[in-house]
């Protein structure tokens, strides 16, 4: 198994898992770097996720229909269809020899969806409901909505690699360090990222078990953040309100 982070745009990524000649793609909002990558490697486009209806996620789904010979799954959701094959929460697909778990994490939008592969090692690709050190906006979703998104992703393996959709870490660290400045896993991290994509290369995949150490997103009952959340304006000191107030004060930091 190989994966692959494709660059799209000026911060997408569009991810590629690889078994044998077989290639599954994540988000393919850009067709270019998939056709380039498929060509250069001599894979089949075996099937394509979508984790939301965003353009940037699937705006390269009419470019690569031609190339593909598996199905197109996706949130049942009126923007995509009859352009996805719809799938749901607690849904099992099969991508060669890997099963693929739906879980359902509205938030960001109402139908998003997350894909839990079963591969050694575990992988997630969460679109833009998680991202390294924070997590998408509330487009569409509510606050406890997400909040109880990003729970359901705590769920999964410590040692899940986190495939997040786009490059955000370095602007997220250093908001998760206003809010929780004492954090001295935030402080090494924010150093090796910033190494890291001065060397031009990717942040991503984190994994669960670090995200927990440094996601406030993740970290609502801490209280550090508690803290921070309250002098933010959080309703109370219940995780969901300061998830809240910390979602809110991310909107408008600088």
């Amino acid at each position: 198994m190989e994966l692959l982070a494709l660059p799209a745009f000026a911060d997408n990524y569009v991810w590629m898992l690889i078994q044998g000649t077989q290639a599954l793609v994540v988000d393919p909002g850009d067709a270019s770097p998939v056709l380039q990558a498929l060509a250069q490697r001599g894979l089949t486009l075996g099937g394509i996720l979508v984790t939301h209806h965003h353009g940037d996620h699937v705006d390269g789904l009419d470019a690569l229909r031609p190339h593909l010979q598996g199905p197109i799954w996706g949130p049942e959701d009126r923007c995509l269809t009859g352009q996805v094959q719809p799938v749901h929460d607690g849904d099992t697909l099969q991508f060669a020899d890997l099963p693929v778990t739906v879980i359902g994490v509205p938030g960001h939008t109402s139908t998003h969806l997350a894909f839990a592969v079963a591969a050694e090692p575990p992988l997630l690709f969460c679109g833009d409901t998680l991202f390294s050190a924070g997590c998408g906006r509330l487009f569409e979703g509510t606050a406890v909505q997400m909040h109880a998104s990003l729970q359901r992703l705590l769920s999964l393996p410590a040692g899940t690699l986190v495939c997040c959709a786009h490059e955000y870490t370095l602007a997220n660290l250093r908001f998760a360090l206003a809010a929780d400045p004492d954090n001295t896993a935030l402080q090494t991290h924010l150093r090796w990222v910033e190494s890291t994509r001065a060397d031009g290369l990717p942040s991503l995949p984190t994994t669960l078990a670090l995200e927990c150490q440094i996601n406030p997103f993740l970290r609502c009952d801490q209280p550090a953040l508690v803290a921070s959340a309250m002098a933010h304006g959080a309703a109370s000191d219940r995780p969901v309100d300061v998830f809240a107030a910390l979602r809110a004060w991310k909107n408008d930091f600088r």
